[in-house]
């Protein structure tokens, strides 16, 4: 099923089932990439987003889908936060940002959001059954 979805990539991805041999297959992966040159991606700092002119309409968005019963509350919260990441914040103008900003923005949103006790009951819910709860 996994692969139907492309999920993972051929000759990179590999699953480990024998939970004895997961660390020793990772630890052997990055030995594998550290003998063979690897070396970290250059962080990006040319990232355009929108700031606030970016950030009205996708509230407004939110805001309609609530308004229409399309959205719960909670949806309406967590569309508005992604939207907030998605335009780089509080920005009076669309800017460039690095790529570090947006990592940061969006540690500090996700974190923010594991303090409602709805976002948790939705990643219970997920957990236990599959399946997102709506509420």
């Amino acid at each position: 099923m996994v692969q139907g979805i492309k999920v993972l990539r051929e000759g990179r991805d590999k699953v480990v089932i024998n939970q004895y041999k997961k660390i020793y297959e990772g630890k052997k992966a990055v030995l594998d990439l550290a003998d063979s040159g690897y070396t970290q991606p250059i962080k990006r700092d040319d990232i355009l987003v929108l700031g606030r002119t970016g950030l009205g309409g996708l509230l407004a968005g939110s805001y309609s889908f609530n308004l229409g019963n399309y959205a719960t509350d909670h949806d309406r919260l967590i569309a508005d936060k992604l939207a907030y990441v998605m335009c780089g914040g509080d920005l009076s103008a669309p800017t460039k940002v690095s790529e570090q900003y947006l990592l940061d923005l969006e540690r500090e949103t996700f974190l923010s959001l594991l303090g409602e006790k709805k976002t948790l009951e939705r990643i219970e819910s997920v957990l236990n059954t599959g399946k997102p709860k709506r509420n």
